[in-house]
């Protein structure tokens, strides 16, 4: 681990809400076969139970071992804490690892929520914090960052209430960061946006955003995005009105442009059954690991019962009738 922070990060003391804004795509797939799909087969029971409160928003990484960023609740604060495991199925607590500040801008209520990222051979960590119904994206990485890395959108744009859910990936040149955005609209809308950076502390919008839209879901959220077989996918969560939530995806050529799949996954046992949320996604070979929230309490935000499940996504072809 650093004892310092390089000097892009040690050199941030600005406010990143007044974010630059640009038209990018991620670089370009040729596309595999259309008719790809996939089924989803999950463990009936939790692989991470805390002792208590609850547990979501896993973010697993690959190290000498899983490394496993997930968000825990005491009934008043989420905080991350660090697991790990040799098998990505008994998890070991480790410690907490971040924790919200009430001195700062991150207030009381979180610090967690977030999207983990090994970069030059070191975890990098971007979160959730703030207040509960206005949040905005920090880093640590050693250390916390002073200031958020990412902030509101400008009065009336489709960010200007919240910005959340972050799930990072690195493409050539650059870190791609999805995210949550809500507007002041009544109820606010709730969509997925894209931003990039080349130090992972300083970023630029996508000018067209959000890349992610409403259709019957209430609001939607929790993207991770990954690569496979000539296409980007990305599993996120669909919020209804009643408060349940499934996994939803889609699929993209550009990372800007997403076409969304007939396939919803929805809890298959009792202590998922109400809330399935937070997928975060390890591409193993052909093998695609996907680690996420459940409940069986149907709330918007916290007291679900919350637990950590697994699943693996198995691809489906399509083949043509006879």
């Amino acid at each position: 681990m650093n004892r310092g922070l390089p000097a892009a990060l040690a050199g941030f003391l600005l406010l990143s809400g007044c974010a630059h804004y640009a038209q990018f795509t991620l670089p370009l797939l040729t596309g595999g076969d259309p008719s790809l799909t996939f089924t989803f087969e999950m463990r009936p029971e939790p692989v991470l139970t805390p002792a208590s409160g609850e547990a979501l928003n896993p973010s697993v990484v690959r190290a000498d071992r899983l490394l496993n960023f997930y968000s825990e609740f005491d009934g008043r604060t989420w905080r991350t804490v660090l697991a790990t495991s040799p098998d990505g199925l008994d998890w070991r607590r480790e410690r907490t690892l971040v924790e919200p500040d009430p001195r700062t801008w991150e207030g009381s209520y979180i610090a967690a929520n977030g999207s983990a990222l090994p970069w030059n051979n070191e975890p990098w960590y971007w979160y959730q914090a703030g207040p509960k119904a206005s949040p905005r994206i920090g880093l640590w990485h050693a250390r916390k960052l002073p200031q958020p890395v990412v902030g509101y959108g400008p009065y009336m744009s489709w960010d200007e209430r919240a910005v959340a859910d972050p799930y990072v990936i690195r493409l050539g040149r650059y870190f791609y960061l999805y995210y949550l955005g809500q507007d002041r609209a009544d109820p606010p809308r709730q969509r997925l946006g894209l931003a990039r950076s080349t130090d992972g502390v300083h970023w630029e919008k996508l000018r067209s955003n959000p890349v992610l839209d409403l259709d019957d879901e209430a609001g939607i959220g929790e993207p991770a995005v990954f690569q496979f077989h000539g296409f980007y996918w990305m599993l996120y969560t669909a919020r209804h009105r009643d408060e349940t939530r499934d996994l939803r995806l889609a699929r993209s050529l550009d990372g800007v442009r997403w076409r969304k799949m007939p396939a919803v996954f929805a809890g298959t046992a009792v202590w998922d059954s109400k809330v399935i949320c937070d997928p975060t996604v390890l591409v193993e070979g052909d093998t695609i690991r996907v680690w996420f929230g459940g409940g069986d309490v149907a709330r918007p935000d916290e007291n679900i019962h919350g637990r950590i499940g697994y699943g693996i996504l198995h691809p489906v072809h399509a083949t043509l009738a006879p």
